[in-house]
């Protein structure tokens, strides 16, 4: 799992900084999942080393135009740039009234079926590898936070072992893999989870833009292992966080202490922060470490992966 900034400006872009969206990669399904989608997001995309036509589906966190104006341009593109068998769209109410219209008053038409699903509190998706789930924000329009999980693995199936110890190859390793206790033709019992090393937890991504501090930020980041939030205006302009209800750099850090996260990444800047200006990102940065130590700042075409955790961090988390 790995995430890719294709912009972390709010509001309008700079000319360092593109407006929102975020690539997760999934390399072991050649997929990509894309989180909001700002103006100008896949002239982003070609600057990048990401697929357009591994995008499979794509998550809108709320109706502001700095995370949707690009999503009509994309998937027009993706039609002519691979032909997907199918993109899955959420988000917020009237996001399908939205690209509706652009499509009719544009004359656009998709050559591939596009399915946009208005997202409700909880689980949005899931399959055998992967659970999504949302959660409301707190702006000036209904907004939503997005959770990936990823399902715990069994650690590697020890087939050496298994042949000295006389098993057959076959189905009969399929169930011993999944960690069942199995009877051998000659009567031994064996229990699967002994053939098999250390089991693989799920790394769990969440992203929360834009929203002022709320508690449902909070339950929703819960034990996350790296925690995308908003992080639009310096501690020292709170006054204006309160009015347009968007994160200070504090309140991103609170979140991430109070939620017990393993990395902070903070993104969504706004512009007056600029080199040369009073207060620069450097403070921000500085505002959030103060309270939460593990937080660093993105910026476009930033990539991090996400790591697994180590047996030794699992033994401390108990």
């Amino acid at each position: 799992m790995q995430i890719t900034f294709l912009g972390t400006s709010s509001g309008v872009p700079t000319r360092s900084r593109n407006v929102s969206s975020i690539a997760l990669r999934l390399p072991q399904r050649a997929e990509v999942w894309l989180f909001d989608c700002g103006e100008g997001t896949q002239h982003q995309i070609l600057r990048s080393d990401l697929k357009v036509s591994q995008i499979t589906r794509i998550f809108i966190t709320h109706m502001h135009g700095d995370h949707i104006y690009g999503l009509m341009g994309l998937l027009a593109s993706c039609g002519l740039a691979g032909n997907p068998s199918r993109i899955d769209i959420y988000g917020p109410p009237k996001l399908d009234e939205y690209l509706k219209a652009c499509g009719r008053y544009s004359q656009t038409h998709f050559s591939y079926p596009v399915k946009v699903h208005t997202v409700k509190p909880g689980l949005l998706f899931e399959d055998e590898e992967f659970s999504i789930s949302c959660a409301p924000l707190t702006h000036r329009v209904p907004a939503f936070g997005y959770r990936v999980t990823e399902k715990d693995k069994p650690g590697r199936f020890d087939v050496e072992r298994a042949t000295a110890m006389g098993i057959p190859p076959g189905p009969m390793y399929g169930r011993l893999k999944r960690g069942e206790v199995m009877t051998l033709p000659d009567g031994r019992i064996v229990n699967g989870a002994e053939l098999c090393g250390e089991t693989q937890i799920g790394r769990k991504f969440v992203y929360c833009t834009d929203t002022i501090y709320c508690e449902s930020a909070v339950e929703l980041a819960q034990d996350a292992d790296v925690l995308v939030h908003e992080a639009t205006f310096s501690h020292q302009d709170a006054e204006l966080a309160y009015q347009r209800l968007h994160s200070t750099s504090t309140m991103a850090a609170q979140v991430a202490l109070a939620a017990q996260v393993k990395q902070l990444i903070m993104t969504h800047f706004s512009p007056r922060y600029a080199p040369g200006n009073a207060i620069v990102l450097d403070d921000l940065l500085a505002e959030a470490k103060a309270i939460f130590p593990r937080t660093i700042m993105a910026h476009d075409f930033f990539t991090y992966e996400i790591p697994r955790r180590q047996p030794a961090e699992l033994a401390v988390a108990s």
